[in-house]
């Protein structure tokens, strides 16, 4: 399947997870304490864990979260009348155009929100949605590819995970939020087991943020969802790249890949400018672990996703190069532009060589998919 001429592949796709898929796939032995989705179009990605509601907005009617779901519904009766199922993921891939497309979850981006979250639980968590994940891929292996969710709060189950997903069931990636959690930077020592697995298996790191939980987040002491909502995702993206290059972790991981993801990807040149010139100025006293400049390491192992409408973009891929971007559609969220994503992100003021190397090249890359 080809978008005029093109093949495509989403790298940050969204499947809306079943209300009782924990209660479901969870390890018996949890069952009791399995997240409870809310049912209805309007819930997508609301979840209940361990006796909280997340995003925290779908708790209030004055933040609009079920008006906002039920508005667009219009655009996905095809996979609302299925439950959200494989089935209809696959057509709405075709109606964009999209050749593969590696999932990310819903409800699953607050299934770990929790600071306190009992590892034991947390790791079963994870279990769970990935064999509910790989269940849902079966449908056609080639185009549904898994991205697989990890415990931070549990680093030995996390990297037995990671190690489960790629060898049993071939997926690509592994996902966290980037918020903190348990007041760890991601380059804490804590943390190297899990990279050096990923980067012994050859797959992609992502980080992916969601909305608002009980993490460190920047933004949330703005009044209102508009406000909150646009910094969360770039901002924390933000961080956590100068977490993982600053902090030496792609120094020590040189082959790890690293995807930041819907959090756009126009600040880029900026932050990257400005990180190197603080490492020149502080090279003496810190960063001495670092054997390049930040941006390099970045050029080296780094991606950030597109978004289909992000015009400032075409300013960044010129600063960077065209090497460093990955697409993604967000569908089937609020404020995905589907069905018309891959059509706009082609009307951006991209040459041909940049648009071919976003939604393919790139993308494959990332992932290593042939």
């Amino acid at each position: 399947m080809a978008k005029h001429g093109m093949k495509l592949m989403d790298a940050d796709m969204h499947i809306i997870e079943p209300p009782d898929l924990w209660e479901r796939y969870i390890d018996p032995a949890f069952k009791a304490r399995a997240p409870k989705g809310w049912p209805g179009h309007e819930n997508p990605s609301v979840l209940e864990v361990d006796g909280t509601v997340y995003p925290k907005s779908a708790r209030t009617p004055a933040a609009h979260y079920q008006t906002m779901y039920d508005k667009v519904s219009g655009r996905y009766t095809h996979a609302i009348a299925r439950g959200y199922d494989a089935v209809s993921q696959l057509e709405g891939m075709d109606v964009e155009g999209i050749d593969v497309a590696v999932l990310f979850p819903t409800r699953g981006l607050y299934a770990l929100a929790k600071d306190d979250l009992d590892p034991a639980l947390a790791a079963a968590i994870s279990r769970g949605y990935n064999d509910w994940l790989a269940d849902f891929c079966r449908e056609h292996p080639q185009r549904l590819r898994g991205a697989a969710m990890v415990p931070p709060h549990h680093i030995a189950a996390a990297v037995a995970e990671t190690r489960r997903m790629v060898h049993e069931h071939g997926f690509k990636a592994i996902f966290m939020r980037p918020n903190p959690v348990g007041g760890r930077n991601w380059s804490d020592p804590y943390y190297d087991p899990l990279w050096a697995e990923a980067e012994k298996l050859g797959i992609a790191v992502g980080f992916h943020e969601g909305g608002e939980v009980d993490l460190p987040q920047t933004g949330t002491h703005f009044p209102n969802t508009m406000m909150r909502h646009t910094c969360t995702h770039p901002m924390a993206m933000m961080l956590a790249v100068v977490d993982m290059i600053g902090g030496g972790v792609l120094e020590r991981f040189p082959t790890l890949r690293v995807a930041f993801l819907e959090g756009n990807c126009s600040w880029a040149p900026f932050l990257l400018w400005r990180l190197d010139e603080h490492w020149e100025w502080r090279q003496q006293w810190e960063g001495k672990a670092l054997t390049m400049k930040p941006s390099d390491y970045f050029k080296r192992q780094c991606f950030l996703s597109i978004e289909c409408d992000e015009e400032p973009a075409s300013l960044a891929i010129q600063g960077l190069g065209e090497d460093y971007f990955v697409f993604s559609t967000d569908y089937p969220h609020a404020d995905s532009k589907y069905p018309e994503a891959a059509e706009r992100f082609l009307k951006l003021p991209l040459s041909a060589s940049a648009q071919r190397r976003i939604l393919w090249d790139n993308c494959a890359r990332l992932y290593n998919i042939d």
